[in-house]
């Protein structure tokens, strides 16, 4: 996911991106756990990909006050 494309979502597309990856972060941590997961580098992509959802969210909100 390229900041290009986050930069150009609404405020309510961010939130909803956000809420969608924290979900499928959480499906891969019980991957993880159950031992089914095979490609572990999924995890620290999916962390950095909520980070910077998360910055650019801040970014809009600030920017909006």
């Amino acid at each position: 996911m390229k900041t290009s494309e986050l930069r150009a979502k609404d405020v309510a597309a961010l939130e909803k991106e956000v809420s969608d990856l924290l979900k499928a972060h959480f499906g891969l941590r019980m991957q993880k756990a159950t031992q089914a997961l095979t490609n572990n580098s999924q995890l620290g992509k999916t962390r950095r990909d909520i980070a910077r959802v998360k910055t650019i969210l801040a970014e809009k909100k600030r920017a909006a006050k």
